[in-house]
Protein backbone atom coordinates (compact mmCIF):
# COMPACT_ATOMS: atom_id res chain seq x y z
CA UNK A 1 0.00 0.00 0.00
CA UNK A 2 1.20 3.71 -0.33
CA UNK A 3 2.70 4.94 2.21
CA UNK A 4 0.65 8.25 2.61
CA UNK A 5 -2.90 5.96 2.11
CA UNK A 6 -4.53 5.08 5.16
CA UNK A 7 -4.67 1.84 7.24
CA UNK A 8 -7.85 0.60 6.77
CA UNK A 9 -8.69 -1.70 9.50
CA UNK A 10 -11.47 -4.31 10.28
CA UNK A 11 -11.81 -6.00 13.75
CA UNK A 12 -12.83 -9.71 14.15
CA UNK A 13 -15.13 -9.83 17.59
CA UNK A 14 -16.84 -7.35 19.11
CA UNK A 15 -14.67 -7.37 22.15
CA UNK A 16 -14.42 -5.75 25.25
CA UNK A 17 -10.74 -4.65 24.58
CA UNK A 18 -11.43 -3.30 20.82
CA UNK A 19 -12.38 0.21 22.19
CA UNK A 20 -8.73 0.41 24.37
CA UNK A 21 -6.78 -1.68 22.22
CA UNK A 22 -7.30 -0.22 18.66
CA UNK A 23 -10.60 2.05 18.86
CA UNK A 24 -9.22 4.98 21.14
CA UNK A 25 -5.73 4.30 19.92
CA UNK A 26 -6.85 5.03 15.99
CA UNK A 27 -7.76 8.65 16.89
CA UNK A 28 -4.95 9.56 17.86
CA UNK A 29 -2.76 8.06 15.36
CA UNK A 30 -2.52 9.64 12.04
CA UNK A 31 -3.03 7.36 9.14
CA UNK A 32 -5.45 5.10 10.80
CA UNK A 33 -9.57 4.17 9.87
CA UNK A 34 -11.02 1.24 11.94
CA UNK A 35 -13.17 1.05 8.95
CA UNK A 36 -15.54 -2.51 9.79
CA UNK A 37 -16.03 -5.10 12.19
CA UNK A 38 -17.94 -8.31 12.37
CA UNK A 39 -19.19 -10.84 14.91
CA UNK A 40 -20.81 -13.98 15.89
CA UNK A 41 -23.75 -12.41 16.66
CA UNK A 42 -24.73 -9.63 13.81
CA UNK A 43 -26.72 -7.60 15.97
CA UNK A 44 -23.88 -7.20 18.34
CA UNK A 45 -21.50 -6.01 15.65
CA UNK A 46 -24.40 -3.52 15.31
CA UNK A 47 -24.87 -1.95 17.90
CA UNK A 48 -20.63 -2.29 18.95
CA UNK A 49 -20.60 -0.12 15.36
CA UNK A 50 -23.41 2.48 16.30
CA UNK A 51 -21.55 2.75 19.83
CA UNK A 52 -17.91 3.47 18.24
CA UNK A 53 -18.61 4.96 14.85
CA UNK A 54 -17.20 2.20 13.10
CA UNK A 55 -19.12 2.51 9.62
CA UNK A 56 -19.50 -1.03 8.07
CA UNK A 57 -20.38 -4.05 9.43
CA UNK A 58 -20.08 -7.57 7.91
CA UNK A 59 -22.93 -10.59 8.70
CA UNK A 60 -19.53 -13.15 9.09
CA UNK A 61 -15.73 -12.95 9.77
CA UNK A 62 -15.67 -14.25 6.48
CA UNK A 63 -17.24 -11.50 4.58
CA UNK A 64 -14.91 -9.33 7.00
CA UNK A 65 -12.08 -11.07 5.66
CA UNK A 66 -12.75 -11.02 2.17
CA UNK A 67 -13.66 -7.27 2.02
CA UNK A 68 -10.88 -5.46 -0.57
CA UNK A 69 -11.14 -2.33 1.41
CA UNK A 70 -9.79 -3.74 4.57
CA UNK A 71 -6.02 -3.54 4.76
CA UNK A 72 -5.49 -5.26 8.45
CA UNK A 73 -7.44 -7.39 10.38
CA UNK A 74 -7.22 -6.79 14.77
CA UNK A 75 -7.97 -10.41 16.12
CA UNK A 76 -9.58 -10.25 19.89
CA UNK A 77 -10.93 -13.36 19.95
CA UNK A 78 -10.40 -16.69 22.07
CA UNK A 79 -7.10 -17.58 21.78
CA UNK A 80 -8.40 -21.02 20.01
CA UNK A 81 -9.27 -18.81 16.99
CA UNK A 82 -6.50 -16.71 16.62
CA UNK A 83 -4.62 -19.16 14.91
CA UNK A 84 -7.44 -19.88 11.73
CA UNK A 85 -8.57 -16.52 11.50
CA UNK A 86 -4.99 -15.59 11.50
CA UNK A 87 -4.37 -17.76 8.78
CA UNK A 88 -7.38 -16.15 6.84
CA UNK A 89 -6.53 -13.10 7.04
CA UNK A 90 -3.18 -13.64 5.76
CA UNK A 91 -4.34 -15.73 2.97
CA UNK A 92 -6.49 -12.45 1.47
CA UNK A 93 -3.62 -10.31 2.10
CA UNK A 94 -4.56 -8.31 5.56
CA UNK A 95 -1.84 -7.31 7.97
CA UNK A 96 -2.42 -8.91 11.55
CA UNK A 97 -2.89 -7.41 14.81
CA UNK A 98 -3.14 -10.80 16.73
CA UNK A 99 -3.90 -10.31 20.54
CA UNK A 100 -1.82 -12.37 22.80
CA UNK A 101 -0.89 -15.30 23.17
CA UNK A 102 -0.41 -15.21 19.24
CA UNK A 103 -2.15 -18.86 19.23
CA UNK A 104 -3.15 -22.18 21.22
CA UNK A 105 0.03 -23.81 21.03
CA UNK A 106 3.58 -23.72 19.37
CA UNK A 107 2.18 -25.67 16.64
CA UNK A 108 -0.18 -23.59 15.69
CA UNK A 109 1.98 -20.67 15.88
CA UNK A 110 4.59 -22.26 13.85
CA UNK A 111 1.21 -22.29 11.00
CA UNK A 112 1.20 -18.73 11.69
CA UNK A 113 4.68 -17.71 11.30
CA UNK A 114 5.49 -19.57 8.34
CA UNK A 115 1.95 -18.49 6.38
CA UNK A 116 2.75 -14.61 7.31
CA UNK A 117 6.69 -15.18 5.48
CA UNK A 118 4.68 -16.72 2.43
CA UNK A 119 1.89 -14.15 2.30
CA UNK A 120 4.68 -11.08 2.97
CA UNK A 121 1.96 -9.30 5.32
CA UNK A 122 2.72 -8.47 8.81
CA UNK A 123 1.92 -10.74 11.75
CA UNK A 124 2.00 -8.48 15.32
CA UNK A 125 1.54 -10.36 18.82
CA UNK A 126 0.02 -7.34 20.80
CA UNK A 127 2.26 -7.21 23.80
CA UNK A 128 1.47 -3.31 23.60
CA UNK A 129 3.64 -2.75 27.32
CA UNK A 130 6.59 -3.65 24.86
CA UNK A 131 5.97 -0.40 22.73
CA UNK A 132 6.14 2.39 25.57
CA UNK A 133 8.96 3.78 26.70
CA UNK A 134 9.05 1.97 29.86
CA UNK A 135 10.39 -0.93 28.45
CA UNK A 136 13.28 0.68 26.14
CA UNK A 137 14.31 1.90 30.04
CA UNK A 138 13.92 -1.06 31.88
CA UNK A 139 16.37 -2.95 28.86
CA UNK A 140 18.66 -0.18 29.32
CA UNK A 141 19.07 -0.32 32.77
CA UNK A 142 19.86 -4.26 32.62
CA UNK A 143 22.02 -3.53 29.69
CA UNK A 144 24.15 -1.01 31.87
CA UNK A 145 26.27 -2.87 33.76
CA UNK A 146 24.71 -0.28 36.85
CA UNK A 147 23.17 -3.79 38.52
CA UNK A 148 26.32 -5.79 38.05
CA UNK A 149 26.00 -9.38 36.68
CA UNK A 150 22.26 -10.41 36.16
CA UNK A 151 21.73 -13.23 38.48
CA UNK A 152 17.71 -13.64 38.28
CA UNK A 153 14.59 -12.23 36.62
CA UNK A 154 11.04 -12.67 38.08
CA UNK A 155 7.82 -11.53 36.98
CA UNK A 156 4.54 -11.58 38.28
CA UNK A 157 0.55 -10.66 37.08
CA UNK A 158 -2.03 -11.72 39.60
CA UNK A 159 -5.29 -10.73 38.98
CA UNK A 160 -8.82 -11.23 40.15
CA UNK A 161 -11.43 -12.91 37.44
CA UNK A 162 -14.56 -13.42 39.85
CA UNK A 163 -17.18 -14.75 37.28
CA UNK A 164 -16.85 -18.30 36.85
CA UNK A 165 -17.93 -18.67 33.23
CA UNK A 166 -15.49 -16.26 32.19
CA UNK A 167 -13.62 -17.49 28.93
CA UNK A 168 -10.64 -17.52 30.13
CA UNK A 169 -11.69 -20.85 32.05
CA UNK A 170 -12.17 -22.81 29.33
CA UNK A 171 -9.94 -25.22 28.06
CA UNK A 172 -11.56 -25.67 24.42
CA UNK A 173 -11.48 -21.90 23.75
CA UNK A 174 -7.49 -22.31 24.84
CA UNK A 175 -8.06 -20.71 28.53
CA UNK A 176 -5.60 -20.93 31.60
CA UNK A 177 -4.18 -18.45 33.74
CA UNK A 178 -0.94 -18.94 32.24
CA UNK A 179 -2.08 -18.02 28.59
CA UNK A 180 -4.05 -15.57 29.73
CA UNK A 181 -1.70 -13.11 32.31
CA UNK A 182 0.93 -15.52 32.10
CA UNK A 183 2.10 -15.03 28.85
CA UNK A 184 2.64 -11.59 30.06
CA UNK A 185 5.13 -12.91 32.35
CA UNK A 186 7.13 -14.95 30.65
CA UNK A 187 7.75 -12.21 27.86
CA UNK A 188 8.82 -9.69 30.27
CA UNK A 189 11.50 -12.53 31.30
CA UNK A 190 12.71 -13.42 27.82
CA UNK A 191 12.85 -9.63 26.97
CA UNK A 192 15.08 -8.56 29.80
CA UNK A 193 17.12 -11.71 29.96
CA UNK A 194 17.57 -11.28 26.25
CA UNK A 195 17.81 -15.01 25.86
CA UNK A 196 15.27 -18.15 25.42
CA UNK A 197 14.76 -20.08 28.69
CA UNK A 198 14.40 -23.76 29.89
CA UNK A 199 11.37 -24.49 32.15
CA UNK A 200 12.96 -26.43 35.53
CA UNK A 201 9.55 -26.75 37.28
CA UNK A 202 5.68 -25.34 37.14
CA UNK A 203 3.18 -25.85 39.69
CA UNK A 204 0.13 -25.07 38.53
CA UNK A 205 -3.04 -24.85 40.58
CA UNK A 206 -6.46 -25.77 39.03
CA UNK A 207 -10.46 -24.28 37.99
CA UNK A 208 -11.27 -27.02 36.35
CA UNK A 209 -9.57 -30.09 34.37
CA UNK A 210 -6.65 -28.77 32.41
CA UNK A 211 -7.49 -25.50 33.38
CA UNK A 212 -5.01 -23.18 35.63
CA UNK A 213 -6.49 -20.66 37.61
CA UNK A 214 -2.71 -20.11 38.86
CA UNK A 215 0.61 -21.04 37.62
CA UNK A 216 4.29 -20.89 39.11
CA UNK A 217 7.10 -21.92 37.15
CA UNK A 218 10.66 -21.62 37.49
CA UNK A 219 13.14 -21.43 34.62
CA UNK A 220 16.93 -21.21 33.93
CA UNK A 221 18.80 -19.98 31.18
CA UNK A 222 22.14 -21.25 29.54
CA UNK A 223 24.62 -19.08 31.63
CA UNK A 224 23.43 -19.91 34.56
CA UNK A 225 20.51 -17.20 35.52
CA UNK A 226 17.67 -18.31 36.77
CA UNK A 227 13.48 -16.65 36.34
CA UNK A 228 10.85 -17.08 38.09
CA UNK A 229 7.38 -16.60 36.98
CA UNK A 230 3.77 -16.36 39.18
CA UNK A 231 0.71 -15.68 37.29
CA UNK A 232 -2.97 -15.81 38.29
CA UNK A 233 -6.36 -15.23 37.53
CA UNK A 234 -8.26 -16.45 40.88
CA UNK A 235 -5.43 -17.16 44.17
CA UNK A 236 -5.00 -15.74 47.73
CA UNK A 237 -3.01 -13.06 45.30
CA UNK A 238 -5.45 -11.04 44.47
CA UNK A 239 -3.73 -8.07 42.55
CA UNK A 240 0.20 -8.01 42.13
CA UNK A 241 1.80 -6.92 38.62
CA UNK A 242 5.19 -6.10 39.16
CA UNK A 243 8.53 -7.36 37.69
CA UNK A 244 12.50 -7.40 39.19
CA UNK A 245 15.76 -8.01 38.16
CA UNK A 246 18.54 -9.22 40.38
CA UNK A 247 22.45 -8.39 39.64
CA UNK A 248 25.19 -8.78 41.44
CA UNK A 249 25.93 -4.85 42.41
CA UNK A 250 21.83 -3.85 42.53
CA UNK A 251 18.34 -4.75 41.70
CA UNK A 252 15.62 -3.44 39.74
CA UNK A 253 12.19 -3.82 40.40
CA UNK A 254 9.28 -2.01 38.55
CA UNK A 255 5.37 -2.05 39.38
CA UNK A 256 2.53 -2.25 36.70
CA UNK A 257 5.27 -2.78 34.10
CA UNK A 258 2.15 -4.14 31.73
CA UNK A 259 0.15 -0.51 31.78
CA UNK A 260 2.66 1.87 32.80
CA UNK A 261 0.37 4.85 31.03
CA UNK A 262 -2.32 4.08 34.03
CA UNK A 263 0.88 4.48 36.70
CA UNK A 264 3.73 2.91 37.54
CA UNK A 265 7.02 3.15 39.42
CA UNK A 266 10.66 2.12 38.72
CA UNK A 267 13.29 1.49 40.94
CA UNK A 268 16.58 0.64 41.46
CA UNK A 269 18.75 -0.18 44.48
CA UNK A 270 22.18 -0.61 44.47
CA UNK A 271 24.77 0.14 47.17
CA UNK A 272 24.80 3.92 46.56
CA UNK A 273 21.25 3.98 47.44
CA UNK A 274 17.69 4.25 45.89
CA UNK A 275 16.58 5.39 42.70
CA UNK A 276 13.31 6.41 41.44
CA UNK A 277 11.89 7.04 38.24
CA UNK A 278 8.99 7.89 35.98
CA UNK A 279 8.89 7.06 32.35
CA UNK A 280 6.49 9.32 30.33
CA UNK A 281 4.27 8.36 27.33
CA UNK A 282 1.44 7.87 26.19
CA UNK A 283 -1.14 4.77 26.47
CA UNK A 284 0.22 1.69 25.32
CA UNK A 285 -1.98 1.04 22.84
CA UNK A 286 -1.19 4.25 21.20
CA UNK A 287 2.81 3.39 20.97
CA UNK A 288 1.82 -0.09 19.67
CA UNK A 289 -0.55 0.88 16.81
CA UNK A 290 2.31 3.20 16.08
CA UNK A 291 4.65 0.63 15.44
CA UNK A 292 2.17 -1.14 13.70
CA UNK A 293 1.60 1.39 11.39
CA UNK A 294 5.27 2.11 10.77
CA UNK A 295 5.79 -1.61 10.10
CA UNK A 296 3.50 -1.42 7.24
CA UNK A 297 4.42 1.37 5.55
CA UNK A 298 7.56 1.70 6.23
CA UNK A 299 8.76 -1.78 6.70
CA UNK A 300 10.13 -0.90 10.44
CA UNK A 301 11.22 -4.20 12.15
CA UNK A 302 8.67 -4.68 15.24
CA UNK A 303 9.96 -6.42 18.45
CA UNK A 304 6.32 -8.81 18.62
CA UNK A 305 6.54 -10.34 15.55
CA UNK A 306 5.81 -13.56 14.62
CA UNK A 307 9.12 -15.49 15.02
CA UNK A 308 8.89 -14.04 18.60
CA UNK A 309 5.25 -15.01 19.49
CA UNK A 310 6.60 -18.08 18.16
CA UNK A 311 9.33 -18.43 20.99
CA UNK A 312 7.03 -16.93 23.58
CA UNK A 313 4.72 -20.21 22.87
CA UNK A 314 7.58 -22.87 23.13
CA UNK A 315 7.75 -21.55 26.61
CA UNK A 316 3.97 -21.95 27.73
CA UNK A 317 3.82 -25.33 26.31
CA UNK A 318 7.04 -26.49 28.19
CA UNK A 319 5.49 -24.48 31.17
CA UNK A 320 1.96 -26.77 30.84
CA UNK A 321 4.11 -29.95 30.73
CA UNK A 322 6.35 -29.26 33.27
CA UNK A 323 3.31 -28.82 35.74
CA UNK A 324 1.56 -31.93 34.38
CA UNK A 325 -0.92 -30.63 32.44
CA UNK A 326 -1.23 -30.66 28.43
CA UNK A 327 -0.79 -27.88 26.35
CA UNK A 328 -3.90 -25.70 25.18
CA UNK A 329 -5.61 -27.73 22.03
CA UNK A 330 -8.12 -26.67 19.52
CA UNK A 331 -8.56 -30.26 18.01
Amino acid sequence: MASDAPLRFGILGAARIAPKALIGPARQVPGVVVAAIAARNPDRARRFAARHGIPRVHESYADLVADPDIDALYIPLPNSLHHPWTLRGLEADKHVLCEKPLAANATEAAAMVQKAHQSGQLLMEAFHYRYHPLAARMKAIVDSGELGAIRHVEAHFCIPTWRPWDIRYRYDLAGGALMDTGCYCVHLVRFLAGAEPEVIQARAWLRSPQVDRRMEADLGFADGRTARIVCSLWSATLLRVLVRVEGEAGELTVLNPILPHLWHRLQVRTATGVRREQVPGDSTYVHQLRAFVQAVQNGIPIPTNGADGLANMRVLDAIYRAAGLAPRSTK
